[in-house]
């Protein structure tokens, strides 16, 4: 759940608490609802491109993204639910042996003797305590069912990450040092059976679209680019359209990564790797080579501008 939606209940609890204080009724409270969603929706300014001292994941754009974060989420709940329960324990545990001062602490059987004594704990058995079969059953099947709570998200997810939908576009990424180059596939001449050439898309780019993709320099950034973060050539790619990327090496091994699309995938010289891909919002996106490449590995960055379908299909008809 990003950002706008997480905004968008928060003001319908809002308003549904207290516009009715106000003498408003359900249908206006309805229409102030969606004004007010719908202006905070134009107004979001989306986190797609690192930030310095950043400490959160940057705002998500693909479902693959939503669902690491999502699993992020329910991760760190067992963590934080077994780091909070530890640390009550101990301060239960503390207070407990200030209350029994006097007798020394020397074990926990020991210890229970003493709560014992004191009425805490009734007919408590050094034997039960050391050597309990109920409590080592409960140490090892908790543990157990909270990996099993945290396994099958996991594979949900990693499964999903791995399949490969049929894709309406392709398009093939090559690492170079250091910069990329990018091949619009599905614009190739393909051949018919009497020998002539046919173009699969009727466009200008129907011979083949691709392009290099360099870092801008500092002097050379217009007002609004990020250093180290915007190109020269930006990627073009549709929302709410399947996409395949096809990533590989021309020299060493790099990495094709944008964390708001939750895709990383290795380029890999002499091996093709792919990955699906399907843009949720528009946007500039942007990404980082996340492969130790050579002395100019963080000069090769990604920068991909998101569009409607028929803003790219515009964008396709002026390349030549």
């Amino acid at each position: 759940m990003n950002y706008t939606q997480n905004m968008k209940i928060f003001i319908a609890t809002f308003f549904f608490a207290i516009l009715p204080v106000f003498g408003l009724n359900t249908e206006k409270s309805y229409l102030l609802l969606d004004r007010c969603s719908k202006t905070i929706q134009e107004a979001t300014c989306f986190c797609d491109a690192a930030e310095p001292w950043a400490y959160s994941f940057q705002e998500t754009a693909s479902p693959i993204a939503e669902g690491i974060v999502d699993f992020h989420d329910h991760l760190f709940y067992f963590l934080i639910l077994v780091a909070v329960t530890w640390i009550m324990c101990l301060i239960v545990l503390s207070s407990l042996k200030k209350t029994c001062s006097g007798t020394p602490f020397t074990n926990f059987g020991n210890y229970a003797g003493v709560l014992a004594n004191e009425n805490r704990v009734a007919k408590a058995s050094l034997k039960d305590l050391n050597h309990g079969s109920v409590i080592e059953v409960v140490w090892t099947l908790t543990p157990a069912f909270i990996l099993v709570l945290i396994a099958f998200p996991s594979f949900r997810l990693l499964y999903l990450m791995d399949e490969i939908v049929e894709p309406l576009i392709t398009v093939k990424a090559v690492g170079h040092q250091w910069y990329w180059t990018y091949e619009y596939t599905d614009f190739l001449e393909k051949s018919s059976d009497d020998g002539h050439a046919i173009s699969a898309v009727q466009s200008p780019a129907s011979n083949g679209l691709n392009f290099e993709s360099y870092m801008k320099t500092t002097d050379s950034l217009e007002a609004g680019e990020l250093r180290l973060l915007s190109t020269d050539n930006k990627v073009m790619l549709p929302i709410d359209t399947r996409i395949r990327i096809i990533a590989t090496g021309a020299d060493v091994i790099h990495s094709w990564a944008v964390p708001s699309l939750g895709v990383k995938i290795d380029a890999i010289p002499g091996r093709l790797n792919q990955v699906s891909l399907d843009i949720n919002r528009e946007g500039t996106f942007y990404g980082q080579c996340s492969e130790l490449c050579g002395v100019n590995h963080g000069f090769m960055p990604i920068q991909i501008e998101a569009v409607t379908l028929e803003s790219y299909v515009d964008w396709l008809a002026t390349q030549e």
